[in-house]
C-alpha cells in the first residue's frame, strides 16, 4: 500500500521568477479546491507581473502566454483598469499597450510577497513530509530509491533524502532525460528498468498522476511507489467527476 501525506508542495530556490511561474502552477493545478478570492489573486498576479515588463502586449498576447481563455482576460483586464491598477494606450495598428501605474506596482509587490509567504510554508511542509517518508522507509529496511519527476519538488525531497543514509540510484522524467540532476543524469521512464532500486519516490506535484501512470505502464509495481501527496484517491475523485 502506498505511503500517502495529503499535503501541497513547491520549490525550494528563492528565484523569484521560477518561484512565481511554479507556485502558480501548483495553484491553478489546486483551482477547483482554492476560494474565489485566491484564484483573482494569482490570475490578476500574473497578468500585473507581464504587463510590468513594459512589452506592447494585447490580449491575446497575454491569453497564450499565460494559458488563460482570452475572455478570461479580457474580464480581468477590465477589473485591474477599474481599480486604476493598468492604464491603455493605442499604439499603431489599432492596438493597445497596457501599463502598470503606481498603484498596481504597488498591488504586484503585495502579491508577490503573499506568494512568496504561501511558498515558504509550502516548502516547509515538504521537508517535514519528505523527512517522515525518508525516515519510515529507512525503518524497512529501504535503502535504494529513485525518484520520478526532476522538477523543484526533486530537489527539496533530494536535500531531505541527505539526512538518512539511503542513496538515490536514479532519477527518471521524460521532459528533463539527458539532463543532470545532482550527480545523476536524468534518464526517460523506459530506462527506469536499467536502475537498481527497493522504491520509487514520485518527485513532483502538477505531473503526479501523468508520472504514476508512466510508472505502471513502466512496469513498476503499484507496491513500490511512494509519494508525499494523494495520487490514487485523487485520481478516482478525478474519474467520477467526469462520469457524472
Amino acid at each position: 500500500m502506498n505511503t500517502c501525506y495529503l499535503k501541497i508542495v513547491k520549490t525550494k530556490k528563492l528565484d523569484k521568477k521560477k518561484t512565481l511561474c511554479y507556485v502558480q502552477n501548483m495553484n491553478v493545478h489546486n483551482m477547483n479546491k482554492e476560494k474565489p478570492e485566491n484564484q483573482d489573486s494569482y490570475r490578476s498576479l500574473q497578468l500585473l507581473d507581464e504587463i510590468s515588463k513594459g512589452e506592447p502586449l494585447s490580449q491575446r498576447d497575454l491569453s497564450k502566454r499565460l494559458n488563460i481563455a482570452l475572455g478570461l482576460v479580457n474580464s480581468y483586464m477590465k477589473n485591474l483598469v477599474a481599480k486604476g491598477y493598468i492604464t491603455i494606450k493605442t499604439i499603431p495598428s489599432k492596438r493597445y499597450a497596457y501599463y502598470l501605474t503606481p498603484k498596481g506596482f504597488t498591488e504586484k509587490t503585495r502579491l508577490t510577497y503573499r506568494l512568496l509567504q504561501d511558498y515558504t510554508n509550502l516548502y516547509r511542509n515538504a521537508r517535514k513530509d519528505f523527512q517522515k517518508l525518508f525516515s519510515e522507509l529507512y525503518a524497512q529496511g529501504i535503502r535504494k530509491v529513485v525518484f520520478a519527476g526532476a522538477d523543484e519538488v526533486a530537489e527539496i525531497a533530494y536535500l531531505s533524502l541527505q539526512e538518512v543514509d539511503m542513496e538515490l540510484t536514479g532519477v527518471v522524467d521524460d521532459n528533463r532525460a539527458g539532463k543532470d540532476f545532482f550527480k545523476n543524469t536524468v534518464l526517460s521512464f523506459k530506462d527506469i528498468n536499467t536502475l537498481e532500486y527497493d522504491k520509487v519516490i514520485i518527485t513532483t506535484l502538477v505531473k503526479r498522476y501523468f508520472v504514476y501512470e508512466k510508472l505502471i505502464e513502466n512496469g513498476v509495481e503499484d507496491g513500490s511507489i511512494h509519494s508525499i501527496y494523494s495520487i490514487k484517491l485523487d485520481m478516482q475523485t478525478a474519474e467520477a467527476d467526469q462520469s457524472s
